[in-house]
């Protein structure tokens, strides 16, 4: 049952029962401090200050009796009135000191009647003993001071005298007594501390027993197995033999020790497949790197290929553009040469339209000739019947009719000439017309070649971004495959050294030993 309960338990006991100790030293070590601070402080406060006032009244009053004897002595001296002050002030000195005493508690009633009969014999002495003395030496009568001296009784003196020692005795009894119940008590502290002190001990050295047993002894087998862990001995026998934080703590090395047998096993065969699996990787990297150093170089010469075949996709490009505009200027030439065609064609029309007017003109002229032939026919006629008279107007109509034969001969010429070339321009019109057809078809044959070189120069340009791009992506891909190749080096570099690592594990592994298995 103690083995079961816990060391935290444990703990809490020990330290509770010396706190308690503690906490019971604290207390008593406080309360005889305050019983002896309480007798320090009556014996200063009350005892001491009492017998301090008692006696400066009892000196003071002392030596005031002793200055009146002085001056009872010799009143007639000079030094009388002084000496009766001092006399004076003193008693009023004691007085004062015999009021202080008064004003302090007392020890006992005895001390209280003692000093109710004190302060009447104080009186008494002040009434009949001292006032008269110093009536007499206020008045100055030189004989009546000796005489009052000597009537005043010396027992008044004493009585008082007498009860304030006997007051300042009962002060020294009762700080006598205080210091007797002090040292007493100051024993029994001492006694009960002592015994403390080995209760304490005893208890503190049974928890050390005890703690030895439930900590040291377990945590000195602990460090033991925790040793043998170290070394790699994974066979050493864990025992149980408490239920407390010590017994936990060795049911945890325990589990522990399992735990580290049972994954020790996984991890050996698991770095053995790692070794195995290290193996294989690094031949297929091998292999591997080989196939992308050809791949890499088989890129190569494909993006040489490639940029060789986009240059001259490029020149051909350039070649149909320039084919492209030589045949836009043609048509543009051909455009020209229609429409100067398309003027000839109406510049002959109008040169057409004008030998028909002029044809008929040498229509209206012919028979302008043909009317003046008649009509210098006529005049002939009308001449030769004339006669003699008429033989000028004859000549005059001879003439005009040869002129008018010669204007209708040439009106016939011109009409000929110009019916012929008539005929010409004709002949040149249709002609023009079918250039001006040839012309047309040439041009639509020019525009439909430009259009078709349009086409073949912007396919040649998609043709060459096309390539172009085919060959950023080769070259892309000839980048990737060289970083794929440097990959593969060093995933190869990385499989050896993990086979390297996978060695030194299974080396580093076998250090533990786990039993049979």
């Amino acid at each position: 049952m103690v083995k079961n309960i816990s060391i935290r338990v444990r703990l809490a006991l020990a330290m509770g029962f010396l706190g308690a100790l503690l906490v019971i030293g604290g207390l008593m070590g406080i309360v005889g401090l305050s019983l002896s601070n309480n007798d320090t402080k009556d014996m200063y406060s009350s005892r001491l200050a009492s017998s301090e006032a008692l006696a400066q009244a009892n000196v003071a009053l002392s030596r005031a009796r002793l200055w009146l004897y002085r001056i009872a002595l010799d009143p007639a001296s000079p030094d009388v009135p002084q000496e009766a002050r001092t006399s004076r002030d003193l008693l009023t000195a004691s007085m004062r000191a015999w009021d202080a005493y008064r004003a302090l508690p007392v020890s006992s009633l005895d001390e209280a009647q003692r000093a109710a009969d004190a302060n009447t014999k104080f009186d008494a002495l002040v009434k009949s003993g001292l006032e008269p003395m110093f009536s007499a030496i206020a008045a100055g009568d030189t004989a009546k001071i000796p005489e009052v001296w000597r009537h005043t009784p010396p027992s008044l003196f004493i009585d008082v005298s007498d009860s304030m020692d006997s007051l300042d005795q009962i002060q020294v009894n009762a700080a006598r007594a205080t210091f007797d119940a002090a040292q007493v008590r100051f024993h029994w502290f001492v006694e009960v501390a002592l015994a403390g002190v080995l209760g304490a001990l005893g208890a503190a050295a049974l928890a050390w027993w005890s703690l030895q047993r439930a900590i040291s002894t377990p945590l000195t087998q602990a460090l033991g197995h925790f040793r043998a862990i170290a070394d790699g001995d994974l066979t050493t026998r864990i025992e149980v033999h408490s239920g407390d934080e010590m017994g936990q703590l060795m049911t945890g090395l325990q589990a522990m020790q399992g735990n580290l047998v049972q994954t020790i096993g996984v991890v050996r065969e698991g770095v053995h497949s790692i070794n195995t699996a290290t193996h294989e990787i690094s031949d297929g990297n091998v292999d591997l790197s080989q196939r992308t150093e050809e791949q890499a170089a088989s890129l190569e010469e494909t993006a040489a290929s490639m940029e060789e075949l986009t240059s001259t996709v490029r020149q051909n490009a350039d070649y149909a553009k320039q084919v492209n505009q030589v045949v836009s200027s043609t048509a543009l030439l051909t455009e020209q040469g229609n429409q100067a065609t398309r003027d000839a064609v109406q510049t002959m029309r109008n040169l057409s339209e004008s030998s028909g007017k002029m044809s008929e003109i040498i229509g209206v002229i012919e028979g302008i000739a043909f009317q003046t032939n008649i009509l210098s026919l006529n005049a002939s006629v009308e001449a030769a019947r004339a006669g003699e008279q008429g033989r000028g107007f004859a000549v005059v109509a001879g003439e005009v009719r040869s002129l008018a034969q010669r204007s209708a001969t040439a009106s016939r010429e011109i009409k000929e000439l110009i019916t012929d070339s008539l005929k010409r321009v004709e002949t040149g019109a249709r002609q023009i017309d079918r250039a001006t057809e040839t012309m047309t078809e040439i041009l639509a044959s020019v525009r439909s070649v430009s259009d078709l070189m349009g086409e073949i120069t912007a396919a040649s340009q998609e043709q060459s971004k096309g390539i172009e791009q085919v060959n950023q992506a080769v070259a892309q891909m000839d980048q990737v495959t060289q970083q794929n190749a440097a990959l593969v080096e060093e995933a190869s570099a990385a499989a050896l050294s993990l086979k390297e690592q996978a060695e030194q594990l299974e080396t580093a592994i076998s250090v533990f030993r786990v039993g049979a298995a």
